[in-house]
């Protein structure tokens, strides 16, 4: 038989012995202990183990979606020097009382997203980086607000007042209470829709002309020159010209055959010389603005003569100072003459009206041969806001750049009433990006525009 061996073991947990028997077995103790009693905890240990490799994978999950938040924080700061930055002169603008509603409203909206998307990631990341950002975001929106709010109380009140009782003025001085019966269209209201192009094609002059003007004959009443279309490319720099180009059919332009060249200015740069991408033939006479003047030119296509008249108010835009713009300025487009089912008419802005549209209502005097200006309303839109505009049935429409291959209507200036409207949303195709003209012919109800060297045309819809 194995002699038994008694052994005595200390728990720790109690400081009592344990007595446990053995055998000696190839001279070794041979025993079973309860491990329960063991100072060391192995059952807890093995619980924690776990625990710690489970916590090691929630640790590696968190800190790649804290990753992810830390990427997006300088592509934040990037968007918030940018929308500061174009803030800026808003700031100017309101000190000025020149800033543009439409354009603050769309900085808003871009500094709204921003505030979303920041919002997101200080959920996710919380710390200083994140704390700073929030904070110039806030105050950026405190600016924004201070812009759009404050005004209320202060003089511009009073001189919108001024502008309301002004263009009221105007609209009861001379134009016939029954103006809108003389189309019965018009009487629709606005123009409801615009079509896409029914008619595309490239300059005769060739695409490198990408600035100038273009179209049918526009006097309603007039028996010369009745089915005419004519084109005025800007040869000088794309901004000066002095010829300009009839066909007597739609045939012969379509074909660009059997044309008659104008001469109205021995050169660019004489004072009948035209300046700006906004011209009309109105009747037997071409409008145009004048050369770097705020005078509006008479071309008489019979006689060779030129007749002018100076547009009023304090500090007429030209030579580029008040051009369209809104995404890219088109050079030297202070000034703009369009035709409409009541007569002529000039859009441009002036620094009393602080940048803003004028319009000013244009007439011929046969007997006393002279072009007169009878009346002006002032609106509140920005003319750089804005990047082209037009006449139609004595109201005033106003485009704004959507993308490379699209315009849009976005507002209009009823001068019969002194009513604005800017919740329009009429889009305009066009072939590429830039603008030159646009122009309404009441003839046919439709519109033309000058695109950088390609001629469209759409028929509105009322």
């Amino acid at each position: 038989m194995l002699p038994f061996l008694l052994l005595l073991l200390t728990s720790t947990k109690d400081g009592h012995t344990q007595r446990v028997l053995g055998q000696n077995k190839d001279g070794s103790c041979h025993c079973e202990v309860n491990s329960t009693m063991w100072s060391f905890p192995a059952l807890k240990y093995e619980a924690v183990l776990l625990q710690v490799q489970t916590c090691k994978g929630s640790l590696s999950s968190l800190q790649k979606q804290m990753l992810l938040p830390s990427n997006y924080l300088p592509q934040i700061q990037v968007q918030l020097v940018n929308v500061t930055a174009r803030l800026q002169p808003f700031q100017y603008l309101h000190h000025q009382s020149l800033y543009t509603t439409l354009s603050l409203r769309l900085l808003g909206q871009e500094l709204s997203k921003l505030e979303i998307d920041l919002s997101s990631i200080h959920t996710q990341l919380n710390n200083t980086q994140t704390q700073k950002l929030s904070k110039e975001v806030g105050k950026l929106r405190k600016d924004v607000e201070r812009i759009q709010y404050s005004d209320i109380i202060n003089i511009k009140t009073v001189k919108e007042t001024l502008r309301y009782l002004k263009n009221s003025v105007e609209t009861c001085k001379t134009i016939p209470k029954d103006f809108r019966g003389q189309q019965r269209y018009c009487l629709k209201g606005l123009i409801t829709n615009i079509s896409e192009p029914i008619m595309t094609k490239s300059s005769p002059y060739g695409k490198s002309y990408i600035s100038g003007s273009w179209g049918r004959q526009a006097q309603m009443d007039t028996e010369g020159e009745k089915d005419s279309y004519w084109i005025q490319p800007l040869v000088s720099s794309h901004i000066w010209g002095n010829t300009f180009r009839v066909y007597q059919t739609y045939e012969d332009f379509m074909a660009s055959v059997k044309h008659r060249d104008y001469t109205f200015a021995p050169s660019y740069s004489h004072a009948n010389a035209i300046e700006g991408p906004s011209s009309v033939l109105y009747g037997e006479a071409l409008y145009y603005n004048c050369y770097r003047s705020a005078d509006v030119c008479r071309y008489d296509l019979k006689t060779n003569t030129v007749k002018r008249v100076t547009l009023p108010g304090t500090g007429v835009g030209f030579n580029n100072k008040f051009p369209y713009c809104y995404y890219d300025c088109r050079l030297n487009s202070d000034v703009d003459v369009e035709a409409d089912e009541t007569g002529l008419w000039v859009l441009y802005a002036t620094v009393g009206n602080h940048g803003n549209l004028v319009v000013s209502r244009l007439a011929w005097d046969g007997k006393a041969q002279t072009l007169n200006v009878t009346q002006t309303w002032e609106t509140r839109l920005f003319k750089k806001a804005v990047s082209n505009a037009f006449m139609v049935c004595g109201v005033m429409y106003a485009t704004r750049y959507l993308d490379e291959y699209r315009e849009e209507v976005f507002y209009a200036f009823d001068t019969a009433t002194g009513k604005e409207d800017n919740s329009l949303a009429l889009p305009v195709e066009k072939v590429v990006k830039g603008v030159a003209s646009l122009s309404y012919n009441p003839v046919n109800k439709r519109i033309y525009m000058y695109n950088d060297g390609y001629l469209l045309a759409y028929q509105t819809y009322f």
